[in-house]
């Protein structure tokens, strides 16, 4: 009787939706499937990963990403040629503040990074006027909250040309009000996975995967990106990489001359 009813009411449901809930519905319940199949990556990699220094197993990617054979030259289908020194991208991000009001923001996005931002921008927020990125990713709670700093300030972000953002990288572009990307740019996406030898249990594993999906998702909707790009994300597996190209950023309004969308934090 139960079951009759619950499937009655969500008939009801389905039936009286207009068609832009229910295909909102439809990406989040794709979104948080795709994640829980994530899991077993996270396993997979965090175990065949030596050189991966322990972190919070409860932060999803909170290391960098990408292999270092990836950040160098130009990898297989980027459509350009990374000039950063490798060694370089992989130690904790810096910020840099340069001419024009441009901070230069290079390197992984360790946990504690947004702190380090947010505290950068406090002492010459006055001065910046776009963040200029060059990191292969990191920690999403981080890259998310620097995000969030950068869309409260106003401040706009770049990728220039030889430039990498990538794996978390371009969720914090996407807190820019004004985001451009030079040609040669190096912007690409993946799926998130759990950085650390530490294994997690079945159930805390997909819990984590839910609730970064829903993280992400909800941060990518209010800064006005598409959800388009985020579902590449999760068709691309953790050790590659889903390069995008400028009609793309244009698409999934990842590159956008100036933006309307304000966040609900700050509402």
């Amino acid at each position: 009787m139960r079951l009759e009813t619950a499937g009655q009411r969500l008939k009801d449901y389905v039936l009286s939706a207009d068609d832009g809930t229910l295909m909102r519905h439809a990406f989040h319940a794709l979104l948080a499937a795709a994640a829980v199949f994530v899991v077993i990556d996270w396993h997979e990699i965090s175990s065949d990963s030596p050189n991966s220094p322990a972190s919070d197993p409860l932060t999803p990617g909170a290391l960098p990403m990408l292999p270092p054979a990836l950040t160098q030259g130009k990898p297989q289908n980027a459509p350009g040629e990374i000039t950063a020194d490798p060694e370089v991208l992989m130690r904790p991000i810096r910020f840099e503040l340069r001419a024009d009001g441009v901070l230069l923001a290079q390197g992984t996005i360790e946990p504690g990074a947004a702190a380090r931002f947010d505290a950068e921008i406090r002492a010459r927020g006055e001065y910046v006027k776009t963040v200029a990125l060059d990191s292969p990713g990191g920690s999403i709670g981080d890259a998310i909250a620097i995000s969030t700093v950068i869309r409260e300030r106003k401040i706009a972000t770049s990728v220039a040309s030889g430039a990498l953002c990538v794996s978390s990288c371009p969720i914090v572009m996407a807190g820019g009000v004004v985001r451009t990307a030079d040609k040669d740019a190096v912007i690409g996406v993946h799926q998130v996975f759990n950085a650390t030898r530490e294994k997690l249990s079945p159930d805390l594993a997909m819990s984590e995967a839910q609730r970064t999906t829903a993280d992400i998702t909800r941060h990518l909707d209010d800064m006005g990106i598409k959800p388009d790009l985020w579902i590449h994300a999760m068709e691309t597996p953790p050790d590659r990489l889903y390069y995008l190209s400028p009609d793309e950023m244009k698409e999934f309004a990842l590159v956008a001359p100036a933006v309307g969308v304000v966040s609900r934090k700050t509402k």
